[in-house]
Formats: structure tokens, C-alpha cells, sequence
């Protein structure tokens, strides 16, 4: 019996898609490591050994393909981004995290990775452009280029896509304004997170249509009106619009009812604020200082939980917790 149950376990999925280990993902990943120079990061990936146990590497129990591969956090990694990725013809998810010493471009051979949900190059020291050809990756769902040193506008092509609704972009260079069909193909609420970069025009009018749960544009050069992100019955949850040019009146700007921040402050934004923000019951994060704002605060509800500093540098609000009281 006990010789059975061995048989058993050894001849489970997983096992079996260990020992499989497809030769077309080994000679692909073999290939990332000599590209970049055969570092001890990838020592456990050696010819005689299963691919789907080395360091880094994800297969599928079922079929023994490689579909993840995971490299984060090592400053001794140096090198492009190598093209031999592209032979990883069933890769999901691609994630290279903190590593300083890639750098150069993102190379076309992303584009062949016809099944890629999840595609992260974040804190490396990649540049360039954000490439168009993202938008052949039909199946991308999130996309996380954030702390890099890439360059130029984000691409149209990427409102294409339709299973996209995760954008990470921050911390870059980019410049250019936002292409208006972004996320208008959006299966479920998006998130968008484009802060501390160079961007500029208007909030596209067509953002309206987009259920944002998370949207991120702080410390660009934005300017106009953004009223059309507001909405009562948007899933909204953050809202970051701060250190930007944005103009209109908050007067009459319906809150979505779940938010947790809400930050606009260093704008060129007017009118008085809304009382309805005393009745957000889930807001924990509040800043509409240096704005052009006047009458009074809203008091009741949690309006308690922000000092002065929320509304600090606006033309006439007055009110608790202000110094200045209404007339």
C-alpha cells in the first residue's frame, strides 16, 4: 500500500509538470540568462534541473508551461531586457521589480507574449518610450511601468485593449496629453496612476464614462475643467488630482459616495465646497488647500477629522477650522 500511495504522489499535476518542463521554455530562459550575463540571481537555473523549479519561474500544474516569471529586487542584475523573452510563448505574467540596473529600452519582443495578463517594469532604470506595440497584447489586463526614466506620451494604442483597466505609469517622464478612449473599453472599474510626470492639456470629456475605483493624475501640468470624474454613483474610492492647473467650480460637484481621498489641492479651483462632504462617511483623507475656494466650511458629519491645513491658501473660506469666522 505504501509503494502505491507513492505512485500516487508522484504522478499528481504538479509533479508531472515539474519533470515535464518544456524544452522551448528552458532554451528561452537559459537564454535570458546568458543575456544577461549569467548572474548568481538565476544559479539555480542550471540544464539539468526542471525549469519549473527553478528560482523565479511559475508553470501551469496542468500543462508544465512556464506562465510567470518574477525577477525583483537585485541591484546586481545588469543589462536590456532580453529579446530571448519572447520565447516564453505562454507567459502570463511578466514582473521585473527594483532592478536599477536594467536599463534601455522595452524591446518589441514584449509584443509576442500573446497571453500576457500582467506586465510589470517598475524602479528600473528602463527609458525610452512608452511602446505602441503594448497595444497587441490584447489580453493585458494590468500594466505597471511606474519609477522608470521613460519618455513621451502614452500611447493610443493602449485604448485598444480590451481587458485593460489597470494603468501605473507614475514617476516618469512622460509628456503629451492623455488619449481620450483610454479605458473606454474597461471590463470592470480602472485604476489610473500617472502622478509625478510632465503631462499636460485637458482631462479628456470622455473620462466621464470611465467608473474609475482609483484615479492618480497629481503633479502633472493638467488643466481645465476635471468636474466629469465627479459623480454620486462613481466607485471612486481615491481621487488624486493635486498640483496640477484644473479649473471649475466645486460648487457643484456631487462626490462619489465611497471615497477615502480626496485630494485637489494646488489648483486653480473655485466655488465653495460642497456640504455633502460632511456625509462621507468613509473619508479619512481631505485637501482642497491652495485653491481660489470660498465660503464656509462644512461643519457636522466628519468634518471634525481635518485641521486647517485641508483648506489652508484659498481666497475667502471661512469657518472651523479656520481662524476666520463667517459674517
Amino acid at each position: 500500500m505504501g509503494a502505491f500511495l507513492v505512485l500516487l504522489v508522484a504522478a499528481s499535476p504538479a509533479a508531472a509538470a515539474s519533470s515535464r518542463c518544456h524544452s522551448g521554455d528552458k532554451a528561452a530562459l537559459l537564454a535570458i540568462k546568458a543575456a544577461l550575463g549569467n548572474p548568481y540571481h538565476f544559479a539555480s537555473w542550471t540544464p539539468g534541473t526542471p525549469c519549473c523549479d527553478w528560482y523565479d519561474v511559475d508553470c501551469d500544474d496542468s500543462t508544465g508551461r512556464v506562465v510567470g516569471l518574477s525577477v525583483f529586487q537585485d541591484a546586481n542584475l545588469t543589462g536590456a531586457i532580453p529579446d530571448a523573452v519572447a520565447g516564453l510563448a505562454h507567459l502570463q505574467n511578466l514582473r521585473l521589480h527594483h532592478l536599477p540596473g536594467i536599463s534601455g529600452p522595452i524591446p518589441p519582443a514584449i509584443a509576442k507574449l500573446s497571453n500576457l495578463s500582467f506586465l510589470t517594469i517598475s524602479w528600473t532604470g528602463v527609458s525610452g518610450p512608452v511602446p505602441s506595440f503594448l497595444g497587441a497584447l490584447s489580453r493585458l489586463a494590468q500594466l505597471d511601468l511606474s519609477f522608470n526614466s521613460l519618455a513621451g506620451a502614452v500611447p493610443a494604442s493602449l485604448a485598444a485593449l480590451p481587458n485593460l483597466y489597470s494603468i501605473d505609469i507614475s514617476r516618469n517622464r512622460l509628456t503629451g496629453s492623455l488619449p481620450p478612449l483610454l479605458f473606454s473599453r474597461a471590463p470592470q472599474e480602472a485604476y489610473l496612476r500617472l502622478s509625478h510626470n510632465n503631462l499636460t492639456g485637458t482631462v479628456p470629456a470622455e473620462f466621464a464614462a470611465v467608473n474609475f475605483a482609483q484615479i492618480d493624475l497629481s503633479r502633472n501640468g493638467f488643466t481645465g475643467d476635471a468636474s466629469t470624474l465627479f459623480g454620486r454613483a462613481k466607485p471612486a474610492q481615491q481621487m488624486d488630482l493635486s498640483r496640477n492647473d484644473l479649473s471649475f467650480d466645486l460648487s457643484g460637484v456631487e462626490l462619489p459616495e465611497q471615497l477615502i481621498l480626496l485630494d485637489v489641492s494646488h489648483n486653480a479651483i473655485y466655488g465653495g465646497i460642497p456640504a455633502q462632504v460632511a456625509n462621507l462617511t468613509n473619508l479619512n483623507f481631505f485637501n482642497v488647500s491652495y485653491n481660489r475656494l470660498c465660503g464656509a466650511v462644512p461643519a457636522g458629519g466628519n468634518m471634525a477629522s481635518f485641521d486647517a491645513y485641508s483648506y489652508q491658501h484659498n481666497r475667502c473660506l471661512c469657518g472651523a477650522p479656520l481662524a476666520n469666522p463667517c459674517k
